[in-house]
């Protein structure tokens, strides 16, 4: 048995099994298909295994590939240039990300996974935590402007003490975002200026699903459900439009906004890095830059294609049947 230590107990009695089943078979105890039967084998493969005892004998049984280098392995050279991009140029970035770097800018063809895996056991990204149940995920709307969400995003987006809110606005049926904006507070004046260009832009939406803050709705005790009678000053204005308001009451409810692609961290990194340059920190901006009217911190960081990669492809022969409603003139 030299040189059978590199093989576990258990391909050890899988082996002296086939061997076993083999003998019998020669002998003519039972059948060949009876012995591929018994192993689990096709007849194919058990002509092989025959072949193979008779020419290696018992060390032929033993998988073949064990110790040699698999054919799919990376090579070290890649590896290495991995593990230097990340280290002294992607530091900042999440696995998605810098993922997304490799395949556009340096064509290295690597699997997501393999990439995650590489720099988790190299220590330089934390392994995430162990996910709960899962949870169904309520299908799509059929058709754009049947139901749109709205959320806010709190973080330091300028890298200092401030805090500010990602006001984002995206449509259900195929994740497009129609608002992206940088305010001081998600609150009443800002919601209602996002949802004013939303309606001028695209036209009038038929539900908007939301939280339950206190801009959307009046919750008389926490914890319990919203009061549909007594209306914010978002829920008046939404009830003239002739649009229906949805509560959600858990994270998880509005799951479809909460993974738009665009969380705080992503957001700030694809708006720090474009087309493979860096640009100037978030807050090396004005201080006065949040007063413009216009969302420019989104649109002018040029993050358009990672808001296409997001979006659902699948519903494009519907994209002239949208249910937006055209606002009429008053």
């Amino acid at each position: 048995m030299e040189g059978m230590v590199s093989y576990t107990q258990a391909a050890m009695e899988r082996a002296m099994k086939v061997q076993e089943v083999i003998l019998r078979a020669m002998a003519k105890k039972i059948t060949w298909w009876q012995a591929a039967e018994i192993i689990g084998i096709s007849d194919r493969q058990m002509r092989r295994w025959h072949e193979r005892y008779e020419e290696f004998g018992f060390r032929g049984l033993f998988d073949q590939r064990r110790g040699k280098p698999s054919p799919k392995k990376v090579p070290l050279a890649v590896v290495e240039k991995v593990l230097g991009l990340y280290r002294e140029k992607y530091f900042d970035l999440n696995v998605r990300h810098f993922h997304e770097k490799l395949q556009a800018e340096h064509q290295v063809e690597i699997s997501y996974s393999w990439v995650k895996g590489l720099l988790q056991g190299a220590g330089m990204v934390a392994k995430g935590r162990k996910r709960g149940m899962h949870r169904q995920q309520r299908p799509r709307r059929p058709l754009p402007g049947m139901l749109l969400h709205i959320d806010g995003s709190e973080h330091r987006w300028f890298q200092d003490e401030r805090w500010y809110d990602l006001l984002v606005i995206l449509d259900d049926a195929n994740s497009e975002i129609y608002y992206a904006q940088l305010v001081e507070e998600e609150a009443t004046v800002t919601v209602l200026a996002g949802l004013k260009e939303v309606v001028e832009r695209k036209g009038v939406f038929c539900a908007l699903y939301s939280d339950r803050g206190s801009h959307f709705w009046l919750t008389p005790k926490a914890g319990e459900a919203v009061d549909q009678q007594r209306l914010t000053q978002v829920g008046r204005a939404m009830r003239e439009l002739g649009v229906r308001m949805i509560p959600a009451y858990s994270p998880q409810a509005r799951g479809r906004s909460e993974r738009s692609g665009i969380p705080a961290a992503a957001l700030r990194q694809r708006a720090r890095r474009f087309a493979g340059q860096r640009i100037p920190q978030l807050r090396d901006l004005p201080r006065t830059a949040l007063a413009r009217p216009v969302p420019w911190q989104v649109r002018c960081l040029r993050i358009q294609s990672h808001l296409r990669r997001i979006a659902c492809p699948r519903l494009c022969l519907h994209r002239r049947r949208a249910r937006h409603r055209p606002v009429l003139p008053v």
